[in-house]
């Protein structure tokens, strides 16, 4: 189980970092990507560094005692830099390279001095799980410690505020996502305190390590976990919601299909149905299906029909757009039964061509299965003339 928080919060970030790439890819010069990209491969990056069995592998090809401990905290530092760059783009304005600029020369020196107070202090015994507070005391190994915790807790206190500030101005996917950045930053300070109370009790000579070694690690993996899904949700709350308008849609038109059933299956105008599909493309089935029937269909339209049922309906509900969903209800519903039936109901004579010589625009559709499902309000039978067939007797 060592190691094994570490591990799978990497995994995490860095299955978040693998669907934000196409878009990176896509669109490379876009800092605000880059940024984002950035956060979650060095996130990543640093779980996977600070693992017990990476940081013994570490220990052991450098051939340094603890060598892992700088190189694990100058990630860290670079995912503090790349988070505060990421805040900059967010918060935009006329200085935003600038402004990021200065954060990354910022923790650019942060990293210097990891750099050389480690090289400066002396930890000979090699600590993995606990170096922060084995070393607490030692002379400029403390203050390598130091250091690193108090550029973290700076990078997830103004990432915390910054985030929830902005989710109260915004709402939907875009709130949601904030508000899980703010938390899982939150997470983060946690496990920053957490150590730097870890070590302030070494100083005063208690031993609270079990703060450094459970409690940091926890609230880091949470962190992750919250982070991810914060960065993911903005992403995924659109093709959610188009999903739902699909499936909505796709059930609104099965009357319609119903209607033309016989007609596909007789004429072999049905697609086949797709397997596995997204409900986007199951959409695309149906309609492509019902646009074959009725085109099909165009010769059997009756102009006149469509012209008394839509005025009939129009007087009794004021609708214009349910007035033309409804009548071209009753002309496919009577369009039907003459193509079924040609030898008693011979085709309409050909119209003016106003507008039956194509067929309905798909946007239409859901209306036009919708009354004939009964959802459109018709006149009475005596509204239309005796020997046309109304929407509301399907």
């Amino acid at each position: 189980m060592s190691g094994l928080i570490n591990y799978v919060s990497c995994g995490v970030l860095w299955l978040g970092l693998l669907v934000k790439a196409p878009d990176l890819l896509r669109h490379r010069h876009d800092p605000y990507l880059r940024a984002i990209c950035a956060v979650l491969g060095l996130a990543g990056l640093c779980f996977f560094l600070g693992a017990p069995p990476t940081v013994g592998a570490v220990n052991r090809i450098g051939g340094v005692p603890n060598l892992a401990a700088p190189v694990t905290y100058a990630a860290i530092t670079g995912y503090c830099a790349a988070s505060q760059v990421l805040i900059v783009h967010w918060r935009g304005g006329p200085r935003v390279h600038r402004t990021a600029r200065r954060w990354i020369l910022a923790y650019a020196v942060v990293v210097v001095g990891i750099a050389v107070t480690f090289t400066l202090g002396d930890a000979p015994v090699e600590r993995r799980t606990d170096l922060d507070t084995y070393y607490a005391t030692t002379p400029f190994i403390a203050q390598m410690i130091v250091l690193y915790l108090l550029a973290h807790l700076t990078t997830v206190t103004v990432t915390t505020v910054s985030s929830l500030r902005w989710a109260r101005r915004v709402r939907g996917g875009l709130r949601a996502g904030l508000l899980l950045l703010g938390a899982g930053a939150l997470c983060g300070a946690g496990y920053s305190l957490a150590k730097l109370v870890a070590v302030g009790a070494r100083w005063s000579g208690r031993d609270w390590s079990q703060l450094g070694t459970t409690v940091s690690p926890a609230a880091a993996g949470l962190g992750a976990l919250l982070t991810v899904v914060g960065v993911l949700v903005p992403l995924a709350t659109p093709r959610v919601a188009e999903w739902r308008l699909a499936r909505r849609t796709y059930a609104r038109l099965e009357p319609l299909e119903r209607t033309l059933d016989d007609l596909l299956t007789r004429r072999t105008l049905r697609l086949p149905r797709p397997r596995f599909a997204s409900p986007t493309t199951r959409l695309m089935w149906r309609q492509t299906s019902v646009l074959n029937a009725l085109g099909h269909l165009d010769v059997y339209f009756d102009p006149d029909l469509y012209d008394r049922t839509r005025a009939a309906v129009l007087r009794a509900t004021g609708d214009e757009e349910r007035a033309g969903a409804a009548a071209w209800a009753a002309v496919i519903d009577a369009a039907v039964r003459r193509e079924a039936d040609p030898g008693r109901q011979a085709a309409p004579p050909a119209g003016s061509g106003r507008a039956l010589d194509r067929v309905p625009d798909p946007a239409a559709l859901p209306r036009i299965a919708d009354a004939l499902a009964g959802g459109v309000p018709l006149p009475a039978p005596s509204a239309v003339p005796t020997g046309t067939t109304t929407a509301g007797t399907v």
